[in-house]
């Protein structure tokens, strides 16, 4: 081998060796790196946990307005979506029958009173007729004692009989008066009875509300809205939408917390908006096939912005901690019912796992009934990649902006 080929070799092999040897040398010296891991804090805060169910608008009431006589349409003040008060009329009906009754109860009714003022007048001649008798047969009744013989006997039995007769006619005229008095009454009611069914002519609103549903209109019979025949034409359907209500089946978990007056968040989507709501009335009981409880909940539409038919969730308060120790939901893996582990980073940075005792639950955080402290700092996020006693780098992470 030729001098310079020599020297060409041994200088490669020198810098082979070299890079080999400091290559060694660097990844002897080169410490591990410690991950970096987002952290959250305890703290202490209000947490309250909400069901949300879903449900639809119902008006308060609906009913169908049928007339209480069968009549014709002869005037109408109502539409479809016409806002009706109570006591309103919302149609005149056109009863000619019952015209024609009232007359002949009136005219009945000023009979009677003629004749009731003839038995009184009866009454008040058979009373004097009477007085008359009784008086002079008196007068020989007190004759015959002081002076026995001077009066006939036969004048006396005469004066007697006459006597007896006018009691019975003041008896008979009063009975005649009675009956008279009965007679009015009877007219008068009969009066009475006929004017409160031709008031019935005119249809009126039972309650404030809106008119959905028009089904008769000017000219139309309407026949008595009796049990016979409810099945017939109404005069409209009439709904109150100034108060809607929301019944939704509260789940048998969820039972002990509902009380009578709760006041609850109500959301229609497709308004976009949240209004306050009022747990009304429950039925206190179960169901057997659903396990749920029939819970209404009112609220209040004064400006009809809501319209039956709407879907609407109800958020529900079931329980309310205050001022407890919470952390997210991501920095707490579940170990059974009311128990959790979490990752603690200890002072040197380095990871203990830890079990807590858990409490009230919402959709983000937790409480902390036990095993952390308000300073202490845990992993947030998964659990699965870090063993207890490894070294980390915290980097703290501002947990509310990610609820």
């Amino acid at each position: 081998m030729k001098p310079t080929a020599l020297l060409m070799f041994l200088s490669l092999v020198a810098i082979i060796s070299c890079e080999t040897g400091c290559g060694k040398t660097n990844q002897v010296n080169a410490a591990p790196q410690a991950p970096v891991t987002a952290v959250v804090h305890v703290v202490r805060r209000d947490l309250t946990n909400n069901m949300e169910i879903a449900s639809e608008f119902q008006p308060y009431q609906e009913i169908e307005v049928y007339a209480k006589v069968s009549g014709y349409v002869q005037k109408l003040n109502i539409n479809w979506g016409t806002h009706v008060k109570q006591g309103q009329v919302m149609a005149v009906l056109e009863i000619p029958e019952l015209q024609q009754q009232l007359q002949q109860d009136e005219a009945t009714v000023h009979r009677s009173e003629n004749d009731l003022e003839r038995a009184r007048e009866q009454v008040n001649q058979a009373e004097s007729g009477y007085k008359v008798a009784h008086l002079g047969y008196t007068r020989l009744g007190d004759v015959q004692k002081s002076q026995p013989g001077l009066v006939a006997q036969q004048d006396i039995d005469a004066a007697e009989g006459k006597d007896l007769e006018a009691s019975a006619g003041v008896a008979a005229a009063k009975d005649g008066l009675a009956g008279a008095e009965q007679a009015l009454l009877a007219a008068k009611a009969a009066l009475e009875k006929d004017k409160a069914m031709y008031a019935y002519s005119q249809i009126t609103a039972p309650f404030d509300g809106v008119v959905t549903a028009i089904n008769a209109y000017t000219g139309a019979l309407l026949p008595a809205g009796t049990s016979s025949n409810i099945g017939s034409s109404a005069l409209c359907r009439l709904s109150q939408n100034d108060l809607l209500r929301l019944v939704i089946p509260v789940p048998e978990r969820a039972v002990p917390d509902i009380h009578q007056g709760q006041t609850v968040s109500v959301k229609v989507s497709g308004l976009g908006k949240t209004f306050p709501g009022k747990i009304a009335r429950f039925s206190d009981q179960i169901d057997s096939q659903t396990r749920t409880m029939h819970t209404e909940v009112e609220v209040a539409n004064a400006g009809y912005a809501l319209i039956p038919g709407m879907y609407a969730s109800v958020e529900i308060p079931l329980r309310t901690a205050a001022h407890v120790l919470s952390l997210p939901m991501q920095a707490v893996q579940s170990a059974g019912e009311g128990m959790g582990t979490v990752l603690v980073v200890s002072s040197d940075n380095r990871i203990e796992k830890r079990t807590v005792a858990l409490g009230v639950q919402t959709a983000t955080q937790v409480e902390i009934k036990s095993g952390l402290q308000e300073t202490d700092t845990v992993v947030f996020g998964s659990q699965g990649q870090y063993q207890a006693g490894q070294l980390i780098t915290p980097k703290e992470v501002n947990s509310q902006e990610m609820e």
